[in-house]
Formats: C-alpha cells, structure tokens, sequence
C-alpha cells in the first residue's frame, strides 16, 4: 500500500534491485541504508530522530522526474481520438486532439511525467469471467499498465481497480426522423382525443336513452303521448350541433334533463371550436419518440444500435437490467453501422440508439445542410446509463490521488466542458471541410478530358 513505509538495510550493491523490486511498485517512503562494510549494531534511539522526519514526510507527488507511465487506450471520440503506428494489436499510438490528448498534455507539462500510449490489443473496455476481466480493465488488474482511458466505473471493476471520474458523462440517444405535419383532413377530429370523442358519443347515447325513458315513464302514469328512441337520441345530438329542436319535452322533468344537456353541449361546443381555432393557427406536427417506452407504444417500429456501443458498460446495463421494457429493448434491438442505421431512420418507423456526443459530430458533419437543416431529431432527454466516465489506474498507485487533485482543479475553471464542446465544434468543421474537398475532386474527375482547355479558348 502507498501509505506503508519501508526501510532497507543492506549492502552497496543490493540498492537498485531492492528499490526497483516488483513487491514495492506502490511504495511511497522507502528508504535503503546502504552500509560499507559496517558492522551492524542497534543504534541508540533519539526522539527528535532525522529519520522519523524523513518518513514522517508527506510525498505530493509534485514532480515526477520525466517518468514514463504505460497507457492503454481504445477510440472514442472525443474523449480519445489517435493514429495507430501499425496494424498489429497494441500498438503504439500518436493522439489527436481530443479530451485525453489534451489532460495528458496538461499533466506531462505540470507533474513532469510522459506516457508510453497503446491501443488495448483487443479493443475492449472489459468482461469479467471467473473473477478475471478483459480488455483494459484485465490489464490494470494483472499490473500490465498504470492507466487506462476512456472507460466507465462498474461495481466488479472498482475492486480491481481506481477509478477517476475524468469527464461530463455521456448519455444515450434516440435518433429519428424530424417531427411531419398532421394530415390536413385531420383537422376537424384533431381538437379532441380519440378517449374524449368515445366519451362524447356515450354520453349522448346514454342521454338519450335517459329521456326516452323519463318520457315513457310520463306517458305511462299521466297516459299522455310519449317520445321515440331515435327522436331522443337525434335530439342529443342535434343539441350538441347547436340544431336543437323547438320543443324539447312537454313535462318539467323532461325539460330539466334537457336544460342540464344544452349547458354541457355549450360547454363543449366552446372548447371544440377554441380548440379548433388553434389546431389550425398552428400546425400540429408528429411525436418523435423519446425513451424506450414510446418506440414500444409504436406500432411496427424498430431499432438498433452500432456492435462497438453494445460493449462494456452498456451492454451490462442492457444484461442485467430487470425492467421488462428494457429487456424488450434490448431482446428486439439490431446491431448495424451509423451509416446503415440512418438510412433506415430516413426510410421511417426506424430509431437510432447511439452515444449522444458522438451522434451529434456525425450528423452536423455528414446530414446538415449549410442552412442547419437536418432530417434527424434526437431525443431532448438522453438516458443515462452509466454512473461515471474517466480513466481506471492500477490498484494501489500512489500517483492517483496527484491525478485526482488535478482532474478536480480542471473540473473547477470549467476547462473541460468547455474543451468538449470545442472539440465537437472543430471535429465537425473538418469533416465538413474534409468532405468539401471529396466532392469537389469527384465532379473533378468526372469532367471529360479536355473540358477545361476548351473553355479556356473559348473565353479568349
């Protein structure tokens, strides 16, 4: 542990192999007392000892003395964007610029360390199996490493390792297509919810039951004339069309049943036709979905997500998860590329369930025009599924709590919400520019040779 202190006594030669030793990795205080051919004696012990002060003191950790850290990384932008040096797995790695790129930067120039970066041989963030994890996570638990990044805090991977919560968390969104306009010949039932108008209609069957039976009921004890069910029921209705008929009812009660009914049907007339009023000032337009429950209340709707989100973190939460909708989520769900999930998205009655930052580049980048219009919504409220993201440090490393210190500051000033919203900003001026360029060298090559000799002869 960082906090044991460890005192060595021995000869000359012994001094880097003990201090060097695999078992003091994390040792913070260590101090060797190299004799020359002394002989060993108990020393008298003083109070105000000089080495009580020395391992009294507290390390900060401050400078490190150019010391070269082993960095295992996977691509995910922008937290961590690089170029590989060769194909083969684990190989080194040149960072661009992104969020790591920029708090490595940051901690190489304050605390005098560099970092040997490589990217995770498989890729991966990290399974457990029979108490042994893969990808990045597995490396910090056999020691392979001292830091990882990008990855998510799990409840099994902090036993194995730190974890420092380095960035805003990303959340998950739902991408369909923009809200359309309602159908037109809609309008006239649009006012009133399918519920409200069946309420309607009960309502006026049940009237006019109600006072064919109160004026049969009349007929029979004062033997005066009585009234049809359908006339009854045409009345209801006809009262509700603001068409009542001179004469409702000829007995008191018939003519209180009737009073109550014109003041429903005024009621509802008057809030039908304000309604009305402002369904057709402003258009109504269709309700995307925006969490799981809506793409499961939709008829003949489907969804999918890219193979790279489905790992880790999120294909746990997806796993484990005991809601029944999420499990339905997660049981209906395809696995395909952005490209062939927007296509499908485009197409209609299609989502889109993707990482929020990363979405929102792909879109501006590829699927907006130069007015900022896109076919695409995305969801307002993302789902959050997972607690924290940031970086995991091997256990027990002494140099964690100089990194958290830091990680705080920068969180502090703002810097680092502030360097995630720059960096998507810049990433999706040079995919625009980047793509600018490919359609201009594509029309290029399509033009027939000699198309622009002749033109030019034809303006002189």
């Amino acid at each position: 542990m960082p906090e044991t202190r460890v005192v060595v006594v021995g000869g000359t030669a012994g001094v880097k192999d003990v201090l060097l030793h695999h078992s003091l990795r994390n040792t913070v205080h260590g101090l060797y007392l190299a004799l020359h051919d002394l002989p060993l004696h108990t020393p008298q012990r003083y109070d105000n000892s000089r080495l009580r002060e020395i391992l009294t003191q507290q390390e900060q950790f401050h400078n490190f003395m150019g010391h070269k850290m082993q960095f295992s990384t996977v691509p995910y932008f922008p937290y961590m964007d690089y170029t590989r040096h060769s194909e083969e797995p684990g190989t080194i790695v040149t960072v661009k610029d992104s969020l790591d790129a920029r708090l490595l930067s940051t901690f190489s120039t304050k605390l005098n360390i560099s970092f040997e970066i490589r990217e995770q041989p498989e890729r991966s963030w990290g399974l457990q199996k029979d108490g042994r994890f893969s990808g990045m996570v597995g490396q910090l638990q056999r020691e392979e490493i001292d830091v990882s990044g990008p990855m998510a805090t799990l409840a099994e991977r902090i036993r194995v390792m730190e974890f420092l919560s380095a960035y805003k968390v990303d959340v998950m969104s739902i991408v369909s297509l923009k809200p359309t306009p309602l159908p037109q010949h809609l309008s006239l039932i649009r006012p009133f919810a399918g519920e409200l108008w069946l309420a309607l209609l009960v309502s006026v069957f049940a009237w006019g039951v109600t006072l064919w039976m109160l004026q049969e009921a009349w007929c029979w004890v004062s033997g005066g004339s009585g009234v049809k069910i359908d006339t009854a029921l045409l009345y209801g209705w006809g009262a509700l069309l603001e068409q009542p008929p001179p004469e409702p009812s000829i007995n008191i009660s018939g003519q209180v049943l009737v009073g109550w009914w014109l003041v429903f049907c005024l009621v509802i007339t008057t809030g039908f036709r304000s309604s009305l009023i402002a369904h057709l000032t402003v258009q109504g337009k269709s309700q995307p979905p925006e969490n799981f429950e809506d793409l499961l209340a939709r008829n003949n709707w489907k969804w999918g997500i890219e193979p790279w989100i489905l790992k880790g973190g999120v294909l746990l939460y997806f796993l484990r998860h005991t809601d029944p909708i999420v499990k339905q989520i997660y049981k209906e769900m395809e696995t395909l590329t952005a490209k062939e999930a927007l296509q499908k998205v485009k197409a209609g009655d299609y989502s889109f369930l993707t990482i929020n930052f990363h979405i929102k580049v792909e879109i501006a980048s590829y699927y907006t025009d130069n007015f900022g219009q896109s076919p695409f919504y995305i969801s307002k409220n993302g789902l959050v599924l997972i607690a924290a993201f940031g970086w995991g440090f091997r256990k027990g490393a002494p140099f964690y709590q100089r990194f958290r210190q830091l990680v705080l500051q920068l969180e502090d000033c703002g810097i680092i919400p502030y360097w995630t919203e720059e960096l998507q900003a810049q990433r999706v001026k040079e995919n625009r520019a980047a793509a600018a360029m490919e359609t201009r060298a594509a029309v290029g090559n399509t033009l027939p040779i000699g198309t622009y000799v002749t033109t030019m002869k034809n303006k002189t």
